[in-house]
This record gives C-alpha cells, sequence and structure tokens, in this order.
C-alpha cells in the first residue's frame, strides 16, 4: 500500500485553513470565536499547551456552523479540483490518507477519491471536540499501528519533515517540493 499525508501533498493547500476561510465568509460569526482562540494559539507557541488543546480552541468556531455534513460537501464541491494530479497518476485503491486535519472533512474528499483507509484527527464537527490527540508526528504511526503493520507500506508521501516518523515505516518515501514528489533523506 501507498500511504499519503493530505494537505499540502494530496491537495494543493491546508484544507483546514481554506475550510475555515469558507466557513468565515458564509457565517461571519466564525471570525469572533477564532480571534478569541488567539490566546491559546500564543500559549501554544509558548509550549505551555499541547497542539490538540491548541486546536480545539479554534475548532470550537464549528459550532456556529448549522448542518455541518451539507456544508463539507459544498466545500468539496468547490475544492475537489485543487488534488494534485501527480497524485492521481500514482493513487491505487488499497491507498491510506493519514493526516492531522478533521476526519469529517478529508472523508468527503476520500469518498470522491474513491479512497476507503483515511486515519485522521477525531473531531466533533459540531463542537470542534477532539476524541484522542492531534493526528501529527509521533502519533501518526501510533494510530496507523492500530490498523496495520510497517510492513505493508511501500511508498510513503509527504510535505513535511515533521512525518518522518511515517517516512521511516516505509520501503520508499517521498518529499513533496513543487508539486512534485522527490526522494526522501530518512537521515
Amino acid at each position: 500500500m501507498n500511504v499519503f499525508d493530505f494537505d499540502k501533498t494530496v491537495y494543493d493547500g491546508d484544507s483546514t485553513v481554506d475550510f475555515f476561510k469558507y466557513i468565515a465568509v458564509r457565517h461571519p460569526a466564525v471570525i469572533f470565536d477564532l480571534c478569541r482562540s488567539l490566546g491559546r494559539v500564543v500559549a501554544y507557541k509558548r509550549g505551555r499547551i499541547s497542539k490538540t488543546e491548541m486546536k480545539q480552541s479554534l475548532y470550537r468556531a464549528f459550532a456556529r456552523v448549522p448542518d455541518m455534513d451539507k456544508t463539507v460537501e459544498r466545500f468539496w464541491d468547490k475544492r475537489i479540483s485543487r488534488i494534485e494530479g501527480w497524485y492521481l497518476e500514482v493513487k491505487r485503491e488499497d491507498d491510506v490518507i493519514i493526516s492531522a486535519s478533521p476526519e469529517f472533512l478529508l472523508a468527503e474528499a476520500c469518498r470522491r477519491l474513491g479512497i476507503v483507509r483515511l486515519i485522521a484527527s477525531r473531531v466533533d464537527m459540531n463542537t470542534g471536540k477532539y476524541d484522542g490527540e492531534n493526528c501529527y508526528g509521533e502519533e501518526k504511526p501510533r494510530r496507523f499501528f492500530e490498523r496495520f503493520s510497517s510492513d505493508d507500506i511501500d511508498s510513503f508521501y509527504s510535505d513535511s519533515y515533521s512525518d518522518t516518523p511515517m517516512a521511516k515505516l516505509a520501503k520508499k518515501a517521498y518529499i513533496i517540493k513543487k508539486h512534485r514528489p522527490l526522494p526522501w533523506n530518512k537521515g
């Protein structure tokens, strides 16, 4: 199987940031929630709270969005065209997406792409609360091993060296630079 990070890898951009922009235009009250969370962002940057705690404070804005399922569908109606062409060329039936983005947000994109295996941050779409940790860094292999074996990874693709723990598990690994995969120095 091939395993892929999603944002800036399979998707051209950061889907969560793009989703916040999308909902802020349609539900401006979200902007107030995001502004109220800035103190939590500063606390995270200073090492006082975890990334999960910081993101959860931002994701509270989701509570302002009525009919989140429909909103996510409409978002992907506009954004699915931002899936990278190189990914569509290497796509396989047994692909796995593993991402720090909210699972509820990526599930619709994966459904449209025919990807049935998704591992992402479990976030309640109506409250912004996490169920577990943010699926990032060392958390990715931990979550991966709940369902698969490292022997299963033929290739791993990501835009970020924060995914080195996953890259080390793959037979081959690729870093995405300028919209194309290049060999990863696992060093």
